[in-house]
């Protein structure tokens, strides 16, 4: 159990620093997802500061608890942008079939947050 929790802690951090760093990169890729009324820019460099703070206090088991705490509550943030893609005619992500699976693994995301957090809430 304790290396498939590791892995999985791993596999978070990799997602959320690499999410980081697309923010910065290729801003472009997150474009539709985006509402109109929020400020591009601000959006990517507030993505960008939570996805890169919540993979290194993942990566760091005295600040583990917290990232996934963090993960947990970034993905509930989340959580409306990606039904509110599902109710375009066209999704951003490609298909109806995929906006549909990018909730339910929203869900898988938000579980793996929680299980990280009340797995290290008392080892620290």
């Amino acid at each position: 159990m304790k290396i498939f929790q590791i892995i999985v802690i791993f596999i978070l951090a990799f997602v959320m620093l690499a999410g980081a760093f697309n923010h910065l990169y290729a801003p472009e890729t997150y474009k539709e997802f985006i509402p109109e009324f929020f400020p591009e820019t601000l959006a990517h460099i507030l993505s960008a500061i939570a996805e890169a703070a919540i993979g290194i206090a993942l990566l760091v088991p005295k600040y583990r608890k917290w990232g996934g705490l963090g993960f947990f509550l970034l993905m509930i943030a989340f959580l409306p942008i990606h039904i509110w893609d599902l109710t375009k005619d066209a999704p951003a992500i490609g298909s109806k079939v995929a906006a549909i699976i990018r909730i339910a693994v929203q869900f898988l995301f938000m579980a793996a947050g929680w299980w990280i957090y009340k797995t290290y809430r008392t080892k620290s």
